[in-house]
């Protein structure tokens, strides 16, 4: 699949202040440069523009909106929207509103997002990571292998709705956390005739030529029929957070540790049964040299409690506050960064993420506050409890199946790691524009990836 991104590799920054409510003060920082104070109305805005051969063209563009009141908090905000819409012209896109503000209740910190996600081409590998094989030649139409591009991949429609909410237990460092999510999720085979219309060559082959696997899995009942569509559902949450970070968007020192119980019952859904998940998340800053270069890590593992989680559910991660349009993985440029998205899917897994971080400049420009920014990671995660796939495969396949070392290895599951680097640009510290390059270190979770952005990963 070829594709091209220009505001990936041109990393254009278009950055603009609503001047009408605004004052420049100038306050000392620890750093040799000095911030100025910003209060008001000030946004950040970055287009987006790419082609992919198969989906087509990509255009759309994302803004955030913060007010920073009368500055007094800076580089706290009262109040933050972020809007994003992209589209490609043959049906994929982001169609994304986020808001957050501790000003809206007293007391309270509120976040709501509306997210409808519709994609063409949504990554599937099977699950139990290692357990399901990744075959590369079969999606690489360069190798002898190729059997097709969409080979690993299902048309899914996303939609979400999130409200979360967050009070002060002791202090303002331990929080309890509430909140609701609304999800309709639609999946289907990829519409092969929809992605080819248009095309001269290079056509993608049928599926009833070339069955993707997602049709193989339903074919074989390791999808149950009554969970293929997809469904609705509503997920209740409670939790603890512990927060000392000295700055949300990049801390220096802090912790950030939450505990979150998410309950999807079934009477709120289409499911037959409901499900609970438990996650946990640590998160973790120490500063190396002040004001410059720091560590950060981050720790997480997520666990079934009860019930069933139906394929299309198993994915989602459960966080106090999302980074980023899409809370799923493991694999991706939201949890390991280099390892294809989606490539761990289980009832249960773990991981971390390792990452120094090294402030190389502060500036002022267009009136406002930059500092430039380079990063190292290291990624890894795994699955812990595995879905059963072995069982509905033995119970529903042809004994004389002879091609089953192609598409599983059971027992093979281990640590999928990756390493990498990123640039982060920020403009007063909240509008991060974040491009990350991971680098797969095993072949079956794939070879690279290339993220762009907003915020750093934690």
């Amino acid at each position: 699949m070829k594709k091209w991104t220009f505001f990936s590799i041109a990393i254009i920054f278009l950055v603009s202040s609503v001047a009408a409510f605004a004052q420049d003060n100038d306050t000392i920082s620890n750093s040799k440069k000095k911030d100025k104070v910003k209060d008001g109305l000030n946004f950040g805005a970055l287009p987006v523009v790419s082609y992919d051969s198969d989906l087509g063209l990509q255009l759309g563009a994302l803004v955030n909106l913060y007010h920073y009141g009368d500055g007094s908090r800076y580089p706290k905000y009262d109040h933050s929207i972020y809007v994003e819409g992209s589209w490609y012209l043959k049906g994929s896109g982001i169609f994304r509103l986020y808001y957050d503000s501790d000003k809206l209740i007293k007391g309270v910190r509120t976040s709501l997002d509306l997210s409808y996600l519709p994609d063409q081409a949504f990554k599937f590998f099977g699950y139990n990571g290692y357990e399901a094989v990744y075959n590369q030649g079969w999606e690489d139409e360069n190798s002898a292998d190729y059997k097709s591009r969409m080979f690993y991949r299902t048309d899914r429609k996303f939609f979400r709705a999130k409200l979360d909410f967050q009070g002060n237990i002791l202090g303002e460092k331990f929080k309890w956390l509430a909140g609701a999510d609304v999800y309709d999720i639609k999946m289907a085979e990829v519409n092969i005739d929809k992605l080819n219309k248009g095309k001269d060559g290079d056509l993608l082959p049928s599926h009833d030529s070339v069955p993707g696997l997602f049709k193989q899995y339903k074919d074989w009942g390791i999808i149950p029929a009554n969970e293929v569509d997809g469904g609705t559902f509503t997920v209740f949450k409670l939790g603890l957070v512990y927060d000392s970070r000295d700055n949300e968007p990049n801390p220096m020192r802090g912790i950030w540790t939450e505990l979150v119980l998410a309950t999807a019952p079934k009477v709120t859904s289409t499911m037959d049964n409901g499900f609970t998940k438990l996650a946990i998340t640590h998160r973790q800053y120490f500063t190396l040299v002040k004001e410059k270069l720091s560590f950060a890590y981050r720790l997480g593992a997520q666990f079934n409690v009860l019930g069933h989680t139906p394929y299309y559910a198993q994915g989602l991660m459960y966080y106090s506050r999302m980074a980023g349009a899409y809370n799923e993985g493991l694999g991706g440029g939201k949890t390991l960064r280099g390892i294809q998205r989606n490539r761990i899917i289980g009832d249960g897994f773990v991981y971390g993420n390792l990452e120094l971080r090294w402030k190389v400049v502060h500036f002022h420009w267009i009136n406002q506050n930059f500092y430039v920014a380079l990063s190292g990671f290291f990624d890894s995660g795994r699955t812990i409890q595995y879905m059963d796939v072995e069982g509905a495969f033995n119970e529903n396949i042809d004994p004389g199946f002879s091609n089953t070392t192609d598409y599983f290895d059971f027992g093979k599951e281990a640590f999928h790691s990756s390493v990498g680097a990123g640039l982060h640009i920020a403009m007063n510290q909240n509008f991060i524009l974040a491009v990350d390059w991971g680098k797969a270190l095993n072949e079956q979770d794939g070879d690279t990836g290339l993220y762009v952005g907003l915020n750093f990963l934690f």
